[in-house]
């Protein structure tokens, strides 16, 4: 496992946003660009790939450290700030212009086919079942005769 997957997989579990990954290493006086960070999310073969070297995912795990924990003089609870990710990253509503026209919601009953499709499949004829596998009857090693 590449540094690029362990940065990744970090990425997709805390719900971490570019921007939040740069203001994370900025906590550790680690500066980088959101592209120069996209770089390292790219598939191997892309052209604008790049290693993550151990420097910048030891920085990040640090600024991590200090981004959910807090300082000393600063305490956090780490579960508050997964929470506060969370809300940030359940998608928006979307609201419709004004007069707009309304969805129409469909019932069950909507959908019904169509004449054509209904004489298709009244024609066929329920199929018999076959049996594939005949049907075994096991013993499982006992005795059944008294």
């Amino acid at each position: 496992m590449t540094n690029n997957d362990i940065f990744k997989k970090l990425r997709v579990a805390l719900m971490l946003r570019d921007d939040q990954i740069v203001d994370i290493l900025q906590l550790v006086d680690f500066r980088m660009t959101k592209s120069e960070l996209g770089a390292f999310f790219r598939d191997e073969k892309h052209e604008n790939y790049m290693e993550c070297g151990d420097q910048v995912l030891r920085n990040f795990l640090n600024g991590l450290v200090i981004h959910l924990r807090g300082t000393k003089e600063n305490p956090k609870n780490p579960m508050d700030v997964i929470a506060i990710h969370k809300q940030e990253a359940k998608p928006k509503e979307f609201k419709k212009p004004e007069g707009a026209a309304p969805n129409k919601e469909f019932k069950p009953g909507d959908f019904k086919k169509s004449p054509a499709a209904k004489a298709k499949f009244k024609d066929k004829k329920p199929t018999k079942k076959i049996e594939i596998v005949e049907k075994v009857q096991y013993k499982n090693g006992k005795n059944t005769k008294g």
